[in-house]
């Protein structure tokens, strides 16, 4: 459950990185697997696909919860305001979660405030039905709860067992906004861990599962990627195991601290999309 009373299914599909021209059939093994959310980006280039997949897979729209970023390149107000409604454009209409992609400090003035504006005044006019954030550091959350007045309903963040990014999801923990965890396995840098392949061994599960059921049990909203049906069918089959609180600990343990973080920083990620 959302701060704004919305619900959102906990475990979901990533397109990141998948070309367009093979989202739309992603999609659909997808939908056909069980998933029923899927996080797509203005800046992955495959909203319009991410669409497609969901009509060609006979799944009502209506029970399919999509997520999309605002690019980059459109932090000013009205680059916002167009960068919106183009996204609510090529999704079909509203929205159902809508995210700034980067806070990006040194750019735009570090103003990342009047585009959670712009934000805030599309769900007030029902384009995007609950609003977010990604990659936002404690400041920066901070920023937005003095200077604006709808609280992220979540915050998109890379979280995996060699970064707990523990900062970030103890504020959002204390302020109720849902941590979404990109790059969930490392980009399988954890797969071959000995504390992750024992639990995975005695449970009768890959280390990639052990992984995204710690995600699980922790309440972070996970989405693992993957273009091969057999792997997008193991990251689902999650729910027929319970992981025991040492087996948690364990692999909470992991943690390397800012030494784990395998993606840009947020303080310092100033990419821009020509």
């Amino acid at each position: 459950m959302l701060n704004d009373g919305r619900q959102i299914p906990q475990l979901g599909f990533g397109v990141f990185q998948i070309p367009p021209e093979e989202t739309a059939a992603a999609v659909r093994t997808a939908l056909e697997v069980g998933y029923r959310h899927l996080d797509t980006a203005q800046m992955y280039g495959n909203e319009a696909e991410t669409l497609q997949g969901v009509l060609d897979s006979g799944v009502p729209r209506e029970e399919v919860w999509i997520t999309s970023k605002l690019s980059n390149a459109a932090h000013e107000p009205d680059a916002a305001k167009a960068a919106v409604d183009s996204s609510v454009d090529k999704l079909g209409g509203p929205i159902d979660l809508y995210l700034i992609h980067w806070p990006l400090p040194t750019l735009y003035g570090g103003d990342f405030v009047s585009t959670w504006k712009v934000l805030e005044e599309a769900r007030a006019d029902g384009r995007l039905k609950s609003i977010g954030v990604s990659n936002f550091q404690v400041p920066h959350l901070r920023r937005l709860a003095q200077e604006t007045t709808v609280t992220p309903a979540v915050n998109q963040i890379e979280v995996h067992p060699y970064f707990g990014n523990e900062e970030v999801r103890s504020y959002c923990g204390e302020h109720q906004i849902g941590v979404e965890a990109w790059s969930p396995i490392a980009q399988g840098k954890v797969l071959d861990n000995p504390a992750i392949t024992a639990v995975a061994e005695r449970l009768g599960k890959s280390p990639a599962q052990i992984t995204l059921r710690w995600h699980i049990e922790r309440g972070d909203i996970v989405f693992p990627k993957s273009v091969t049906r057999s792997r997008v069918e193991e990251n689902f089959d999650l729910f027929d195991i319970e992981l025991t609180e040492e087996d948690l600990a364990l692999i909470t343990a992991l943690d390397q601290g800012a030494d784990g973080r395998i993606g840009g920083h947020p303080d310092t990620m100033d990419y821009v999309p020509s």
